[in-house]
């Protein structure tokens, strides 16, 4: 990697930490307070909100057919959802402290709070609880998935990849064969130092 992309991809890294930081700027603006884990908005939009639900009856009338159809297809998922869960937490579980590998929290990926906003009924919220666990559990595993390649081929593609993750920039550029076993240690060195500073 030359020096130039090395600066390039480090100013992209601080950009982003600054949209980050304006955008929760933004979400505090929005008449909410987060304690921890815990949102609390405003009394008079919590009110608000509550007048904006649409009762059930109501939603079930004016909700597109072919969503009513598909569902028990869409819901047919969690089982596989699930299945992945259990089997990428068992994997990280039992080999990154092999690997020396910072374990990805899962808590991080999935996160419960849709359930909490007023101007949602009861369905709504259960299709927001589910879509938050798929989502959830797809991120996890592809971060995962992603410490995983960063340990064992940290190599870029040839061609361009769509959905590249966070660590992709640091790896080795496709063709790259000169010291690729001393490279490939000190990325794994990386790796364990990495884990170290987290704690983990």
């Amino acid at each position: 990697m030359t020096p130039k992309i090395r600066d390039l991809r480090d100013q992209i890294s601080a950009l982003q930490a600054e949209l980050l930081d304006a955008l929760r700027e933004q979400e505090a603006g929005v008449l909410l307070r987060l304690h921890g884990q815990r949102v609390e908005f405003e009394e008079s939009v919590r009110h608000a909100h509550m007048r904006l639900k649409t009762n059930f009856f109501r939603w079930l009338i004016s909700n597109r057919p072919q969503n009513l159809l598909t569902g028990p297809i869409i819901y047919s998922l969690v089982v596989p959802l699930a299945i992945l869960d259990l089997c990428v937490s068992l994997y990280q579980a039992s080999c990154f402290p092999i690997y020396r590998v910072a374990k990805v929290r899962r808590g991080d990926y999935i996160v419960f709070d849709r359930h909490k906003l007023e101007y949602l009924n009861f369905i709504e919220k259960f299709h927001c609880t589910y879509c938050a666990y798929g989502n959830g559990v797809l991120a996890f595993a592809s971060e995962v998935a992603a410490r995983t390649e960063e340990y064992f081929c940290p190599i870029k593609h040839a061609q361009r990849v769509l959905g590249r993750h966070a660590s992709y920039e640091r790896f080795l550029e496709y063709g790259e064969a000169e010291d690729f076993a001393k490279k490939l240690e000190e990325t794994r060195c990386n790796l364990a130092e990495k884990t170290q500073s987290e704690g983990n």
